[in-house]
């Protein structure tokens, strides 16, 4: 997961501005937290753990970050900033003849995100239930750009021809905005039962195209690989989506297993 922040906005824990190649080791050690977390409960992570995984010591890591709950902090204000990019998407061109597209850009700009960022979306998810405010402010402003500016198309649309999916665009936005978080979130589980993303996308697409324009997708409009299945009764094992998520969350355990097993650098 990169980050693009101002070099000058960058210090050290002692308020040194580092210099191009502690960036280099600051970027390194956030990005071996990032992948640490898809496989590790981030309360297991130790700093030990990050500073081998990234070449260095504990005491090089304790240069640039208080602890492994800063260095995840760092990273989840980096979903402030990727939330830029769907606000861009939503606030498309959602005139009739292309809007059923701009619909499909957006889920799939969600899902994208949510993907990207998942390892991180699991701690900010958890601590936010467990009532933390700080990941709970983060989350609120990850989502709010891209809420904020669906409700403005949404009103928008409305002066027109009013809005199926109520009166208040803003409500309208967050539930829209809540769907599309939780079934990002859940798609291996959905992929578990057999569903594809494809699929997903698709359902979703055509909810929030309805409740943007207040018409229907248009005659024959579908997501590539969304065909209908026939009913399912149980779990599927093997989906798409779910045997590359467990391979790539097998990679990253034998990745840390290697890293525990090798001497840090002194």
């Amino acid at each position: 997961m990169p980050t693009d922040e101002d070099p000058e906005l960058i210090a050290t824990t002692d308020g040194r501005v580092p210099g191009r190649r502690g960036r280099a080791t600051r970027q390194r050690l956030l990005e071996c937290t990032a992948e640490l977390l898809v496989a590790t409960p981030w309360r297991s992570i130790k700093v030990i753990d990050i500073a081998r995984e990234a070449g260095t010591s504990p005491a090089t890591f304790y240069q640039y970050f208080e602890n492994v709950e800063a260095a995840i902090t760092v990273l989840a204000e980096e979903l402030v900033e990727g939330a830029g990019e769907l606000a861009a998407l939503v606030d498309g061109d959602w005139s009739e003849g292309v809007s059923w597209d701009t619909s499909v850009a957006v889920v799939e700009g969600f899902m994208d995100y949510w993907e990207r960022n998942r390892a991180v979306f699991r701690v900010v998810e958890l601590t936010t239930v467990e009532g933390d405010l700080r990941f709970q402010g983060l989350r609120v402003r990850a989502l709010n750009a891209v809420t904020v500016t669906l409700a403005r198309v949404i009103a928008t649309q409305a002066d027109r021809s009013g809005s199926p999916a109520g009166e208040d665009p803003m409500a309208a936005a967050g539930t829209l905005i809540a769907m599309l978080a939780q079934v990002a979130g859940h798609r291996y589980g959905f992929e578990f039962w057999g569903i594809r993303t494809a699929s997903l996308i698709d359902s979703q697409a055509r909810l929030v195209h309805w409740s943007v324009t207040g018409r229907g997708a248009p005659a024959g409009a579908r997501v590539a690989g969304s065909e209908a299945r026939r009913p399912r009764t149980g779990p599927v094992v093997g989906g798409g989506a779910a045997t590359a998520r467990t391979a790539e969350v097998k990679a990253a355990l034998a990745r840390a297993r290697s890293a525990a097993a090798s001497p840090p650098d002194r």
